[in-house]
């Protein structure tokens, strides 16, 4: 990996991802909103968050976290409106926080005023969806949601047809090959990049732009990118697109053609092949995805993460593989979901082993890309295994001990988003405002991580190198820039490790940055490091 050293924000960028609705209340109906996220932009900023990724806020039925779209231009009103929406993006940059929407736009609600149009074969909103008029034999190639949804297809008695679905059956497709489509798009873009926004999360990208039914694109599918990248760049010279694809990573670079299309892709493989080692105790598996893994280069940007909102998706990996990431962090069938993926936060996986927590976190930080830190990820949040499908990782941010963990003042009974209450993971436990007053707590730990990051370029711009050493179960790699250097070494063992690095280093002049790893050099210089269980190190050094 080679690049000309040139600042780039999206390199810099500390991502934070959250919903308004779980995240503050602040008019105390029970819901989150944004007011309340304005009230907490002081926290993101002392985290070190300078990019904020919000989910879906349209109006929508709430029947899958915002994804259901019935209105793209308005807020949906029990979060506030347009008027609060453009404030809270000129205080976040006022505070040198960047914001960064999701387009969503490979299906709508099937209350979407298109669709409910649609259903009338001489409507011209028709061909904003896809339709046939027999379900085809191959009605399952598309299902994502296998054990919820038997059929990409769906019957509508009113339009007698049936109408294709990727997801669930409450989102029908858009037509995205229809030119008509593609020109509301392009307003949904420029609408939002009016109000200030730093760019979008693209929802689903290779979903989007996939041959559905009868449908076909005129041309290259991926063009249609382009297209979106010259109208949000018409607005603001560094406005991005990030993409959702979860595909092989011999796919990855078609995404990004040099920085014409997505500047940043969420790095799926990585992320399925970080849980794998950690699962195993082993480096070797992420040591080998890097094998596959292309480097975009200067103008794309990989996104790395722990979790996201959705489940965590493990379809790159192999049967075998992800049986055994199953067996130890989803051992019973409830923990799992659409037979490919877990629906747990991170700390319940390792039964709260708050090292092993912290580790993670060091790899999200250190790893090659910017880190997307999900909400409540910063202090250690459990999920609510109670709730069905993808809601027990959809929780309320938890900022104290007081009623509803500070989220809302309503009484419990009339909170409209589920708070987590119980004895290890519920809000009495882990809050912001403890972990606040405790050095050594998640919370402080990770704040450390980002202003090193931060502090250190290298992380951002440096030549990335994995380094060999003479155990299987450290992680060990390298970024240089120029004479600065920044090693990175992860110990995935339950016990304490002595390892030696293979390469020799011009220095005996190590300084750490964070961890609590003995340092030693062997007569030819060669780095000796003594790692307790589950720990991680992170050394600076110049050349």
């Amino acid at each position: 990996m080679t690049e000309d050293y040139k600042r780039y924000w999206l390199k810099e960028a500390i991502i934070y991802s959250l919903d308004i609705r779980s995240y503050k209340d602040r008019n105390n109906d029970g819901l989150g909103d944004l007011k309340g996220l304005l009230s907490k932009l002081d926290y993101l900023v002392d985290l070190g968050i300078n990019c904020l990724w919000l989910v879906p806020f349209y109006c929508s039925n709430d029947h899958d976290g915002g994804y259901d779209v019935i209105d793209y231009y308005e807020v949906d009103p029990k979060l506030g409106d347009l008027e609060e929406f453009k404030l809270l993006v000129q205080k976040a940059k006022s505070q040198n926080i960047k914001i960064v929407i999701d387009l969503v736009v490979n299906h709508t609600s099937k209350e979407h005023p298109w669709f409910l149009e649609a259903k009338n074969t001489q409507s011209p909103y028709r061909n904003y969806y896809i339709w046939m008029k027999e379900k085809p034999a191959n009605d399952r190639d598309d299902v994502v949601f296998k054990t919820v949804e038997d059929s990409n297809w769906e019957y509508c008695e009113e339009a007698k047809s049936y109408y294709y679905h990727t997801f669930y059956k409450h989102q029908p497709d858009l037509n995205v090959a229809n030119p008509a489509v593609q020109e509301e798009i392009l307003n949904i873009i420029n609408f939002w990049m009016k109000t200030g926004v730093a760019g979008f999360r693209i929802d689903a990208v290779p979903h989007i732009l996939k041959n559905k039914g009868e449908e076909r694109f005129q041309g290259d599918p991926y063009d249609v990118i382009d297209i979106w990248k010259e109208a949000i760049l018409a607005h603001d010279k560094e406005a991005i697109l990030i993409g959702e694809a979860d595909v092989e990573p011999e796919d990855y670079p078609k995404f990004f053609n040099k920085g014409k299309k997505i500047n940043g892709l969420f790095n799926f493989f990585l992320n399925n092949y970080l849980f794998l080692a950690m699962a195993e105790h082993c480096a070797k598996p992420l040591k080998k995805a890097f094998e596959r893994l292309p480097f975009p280069g200067y103008h794309g940007q990989y996104l790395n993460f722990i979790r996201n909102h959705d489940e965590l998706d493990l379809e790159r990996l192999t049967v075998e593989e992800r049986a055994r990431v199953f067996e130890v962090f989803a051992p019973c069938p409830f923990m799992r979901i659409y037979d490919r993926g877990i629906r747990r936060r991170f700390p319940p996986m390792v039964n709260n082993n708050l090292a092993r927590v912290k580790l993670a976190m060091s790899f999200l930080l250190s790893l090659p890309g910017s880190p997307v830190i999900r909400y409540g990820e910063e202090i250690g949040m459990g999920d609510d295994l109670r709730l069905p499908e993808r809601e027990s990782v959809r929780t309320t941010m938890q900022w104290d001990t007081s009623i509803n963990g500070g989220f809302s003042a309503v009484d419990p009974n009339d909170l409209r988003w589920d708070v987590i209450n119980d004895e290890v993971y519920g809000y009495q436990s882990i809050n912001v405002a403890n972990q606040q007053e405790n050095t050594t707590s998640v919370l402080q730990q990770v704040k450390k991580m980002i202003s090193t990051r931060k502090e250190q370029l290298a992380l951002n711009y440096g030549i990335f190198k994995i380094l060999e050493t003479n155990h299987p179960q450290v992680m060990v790699y390298l970024y240089s820039l120029a004479n600065e250097h920044v090693l990175v070494a992860h110990n995935l063992s339950y016990g304490e490790e002595h390892v030696q690095v293979s390469e020799s280093f011009n220095t005996n002049k190590f300084h750490v940055l964070l961890g609590d790893a003995e340092i030693d050099l062997t007569a030819s210089q060669q780095l000796i490091l003594i790692m307790p269980a589950y720990s991680y190190c992170w050394l600076s050094f110049t050349t």
